[in-house]
């Protein structure tokens, strides 16, 4: 069993983790104190500072946590498709399906965590940043391979693009969070989709 030491005994590190993830989701990097991660990880505070070395450590083993979960899609997409218009439907609609699903606070646990925060914790937000716009970078990497070897139009503009899927994949998650539903997702991932054919210069 894979487990972090504490209090005498090794917990399940998936099952704390899992917790950790749920209350910053929630609340927010600073919106959750070290007591409420405590209480609802089932761990007391020396246990968590030896396992993860601080609340911002034991964040970011949550957002790694997210990510290879829940917020997996983005990553498969990216793995899995060799064009850029079939990467950006996917993200579009597996977007609006995932941010929406009822297991869990909804929307982004990355674009909604952090968005604003206290000046010791500007580091945080700035990973997240990071992490946000390396997305937006990576696809447009994919969309320039594309108009490279001739898949789409030379005048494409690559940047115009990946920046426009980011704002409406990001959009997304703000509206799940405020309880828009799947199918009203996925309505704006139609819409989206429809004008990224048009900037791809497909009919």
């Amino acid at each position: 069993m894979a487990g972090v030491r504490g209090q005498g005994r090794k917990f399940d590190l998936d099952e704390i983790l899992e917790k950790a993830m749920l209350a910053f989701w929630r609340h927010g990097y600073d919106g959750t104190s070290v007591a409420t991660l405590t209480r609802e990880m089932g761990i007391n505070t020396p246990s968590l500072y030896a396992a993860f070395g601080s609340k911002e450590g034991l964040f970011f083993a949550a957002v790694e946590y997210y990510n290879n979960g829940r917020g997996s899609f983005m990553q498969r997409a990216f793995d899995e498709e060799n064009r850029s218009p079939a990467l950006i439907r996917r993200m579009l609609y597996e977007a609006a399906d995932t941010y929406t699903l009822t297991d869990g606070p909804g929307g982004c646990l990355i674009i909604g965590s952090a968005t604003r925060v206290s000046d010791a914790a500007q580091q945080v937000a700035d990973r997240l940043q990071s992490l946000r716009n390396a997305n937006i970078d990576r696809l447009e990497s994919h969309i320039r391979a594309d108009v490279d070897d001739g898949t789409l139009p030379a005048d494409t503009d690559a940047r115009a693009i990946a920046e426009f899927t980011g704002v409406i994949v990001q959009g997304m998650s703000h509206r799940a969070r405020d309880g828009a539903t799947t199918e009203a997702l996925r309505t704006v991932a139609d819409t989206a989709w429809r004008s990224v054919r048009v900037l791809l210069g497909e009919t």
